[in-house]
């Protein structure tokens, strides 16, 4: 700000002269503000990127990007002709979300890849020959740090395949020892230059990419718990997984179009968080509140832990995808979904919240295959597998008589009885079915005048054979089994059911 003048002890010349001077600073001033507003105003969105190619010429190049996992998987982005002079131009004047990008050639085979960021103007230069080595770039240092470290990666690569083979050839425990502390060491190698990189460059988008890829170190032990004198056996794994994501900036966008996020999702869910829906349920809401206002990475993420749930082979797991449908989906925070999509989230949901595990199994009452009524609340068993399949379903005809023989030899004798609900097909083929496999000391049932299929929504069968154990309580124990698995969710309650008892 600038000072205010006391004009009672200025004479009127004076006076005239502060005016004067002050007037150029102020205008100066408003000068400053307006260039650096219209500098901001008129900032390049999109990218202008010049390729010159030698070994290629009148065909088709592709700008293509990652979306958080490696090759294969790339997305093309944009497209241009190479003119017979070798030369390609992309260009895009919408926001662009940067990354590491790839330039891939019309045979989908030759390409390499390249650090590009919103509002980018760039010239690459490069010889289809030898790639990626032979690429280099104008008006972007950035990419000569990159293009330096596929250097250092590639001398890197080579030393690291020498030491694999001395290590496979080591003739002794004392040689593959050594072999072993060479490879670490080689490894700290690759930490240090990245270290380095991103020292020297602290701002750039390798440097974020480098810090992302960053893996905890474990300090040396040995390790106490808070008496001071007894060892802390967990201390490796917990202190692992609490700085695993330190390096990641999650509130960078641009990290979504590198193959780094899906494979560290993948190690966190399945190595180190212990596959129990709670569980599952805490890690989502701490990566959620750390993606929380952006827009690729938090999408990715949620979309990543609701397909984690839906397709886990862990029991049980589902009950996550309601979690996240009702902390999440419904209220509001998939801004990409239609309305449409949305409420088959929704629906799908309430189809699974009836039969989560530890609720009361839904009520069924259908006639057996004598016309007598026969309620699931009424058995009295031990355990009652409840099994919905059809005559006429290729994957039933193979699983039926395998789960008949587990029931015969082990499962009888535990006090399970089987409710068989017969989903569809020809009444005549189940019955020949049932007589065939001698099935005959399962209560089977089936809905002869579709009266009753509010069973497919409770029990969420939309294919078959679905299979859920109950227990005497008829609390759901168990969902989606097979003849592989009954017996042992059967051993794991009655082993759980013990251990509580002997600690009551």
């Amino acid at each position: 700000m600038l000072p205010k003048p006391n004009f009672g002890v200025f004479t009127f010349l004076e006076k005239q002269q502060f005016r004067k001077e002050n007037m150029k600073k102020i205008t100066l001033i408003l000068l400053l503000l307006l260039i650096g507003m219209g500098q901001h105003a008129f900032a390049r969105e999109g990218y202008h990127i010049k390729l010159k190619l030698t070994g290629a010429n009148d065909t088709e190049a592709y700008l293509a990007y990652y979306y958080a996992k490696g090759l294969p998987t790339i997305y093309k982005a944009d497209s241009a002709h190479i003119d017979k002079n070798g030369v390609a131009v992309f260009n895009n004047k919408e926001s662009t979300i940067g990354g590491i990008y790839i330039i891939l050639l019309s045979d989908q085979k030759t390409y390499f890849e390249f650090l590009l960021n919103n509002g980018d103007d760039i010239g690459i230069n490069m010889s289809v020959k030898d790639l990626p080595y032979s690429v280099t770039f104008n008006n972007s240092p950035e990419n000569e740090y990159f293009q330096q470290y596929e250097k250092f990666l590639k001398t890197y690569g080579e030393d690291q395949q020498k030491l694999l083979k001395e290590y496979a050839g080591a003739k002794t425990k004392a040689d593959s020892s050594t072999v072993r502390q060479k490879l670490n060491d080689h490894a700290k190698q690759l930490t240090t230059y990245r270290k380095s990189v991103a020292a020297q460059h602290p701002n750039t988008l390798l440097a974020t990419i480098f810090h992302a890829l960053e893996l905890p170190v474990v300090p040396d032990g040995p390790h106490y718990l808070s008496d001071g004198k007894t060892v802390d056996s967990t201390f490796s794994y917990t202190y692992y997984k609490d700085h695993y994501w330190d390096g990641f900036n999650f509130q960078d966008d641009r990290l979504i179009h590198t193959p780094i996020l899906e494979p560290k999702l993948t190690e966190y869910f399945n190595r180190l968080t212990y596959p129990s829906p709670d569980s599952i349920d805490k890690e989502a809401d701490m990566l959620l509140a750390k993606t929380k206002g952006t827009k690729e990475l938090f999408k990715y993420t949620l979309d990543w832990i609701k397909n984690f749930s839906l397709d886990s082979k862990i029991m049980g797991m589902d009950v996550v995808f309601v979690y996240l449908v009702e902390n999440y989906y419904m209220k509001g925070d998939a801004t990409w979904l239609s309305n449409d999509d949305l409420s088959k989230y929704i629906d799908r949901a309430s189809k699974i919240m009836p039969n989560v595990i530890g609720n009361v199994a839904p009520e069924i009452k259908m006639p057996d295959i004598n016309g007598k009524e026969q309620s699931l609340s009424d058995i009295k068993a031990k355990y009652t597998l409840v099994v919905f399949w059809s005559p006429e379903c290729g994957h039933c005809q193979h699983e039926i008589p395998l789960v008949d023989s587990v029931y015969r030899a082990v499962l009888k004798s535990k006090g399970v009885k089987v409710y068989a609900v017969r989903t569809e097909g020809d009444e005549k083929k189940w019955k020949e079915f049932i007589d065939k496999n001698n099935l005959n000391d399962w209560i089977n049932v089936w809905d002869p005048d579709h009266t009753r299929e509010d069973y497919r929504t409770k029990y969420d069968v939309y294919s078959t054979p679905i299979i859920y154990l109950l227990d005497d309580k008829k609390i759901i124990r168990g969902k989606k089994l097979d003849h592989t698995n009954i017996t042992q969710v059967i051993d794991m309650i009655e082993q759980k059911d013990k251990t509580t008892k002997v600690k009551s």
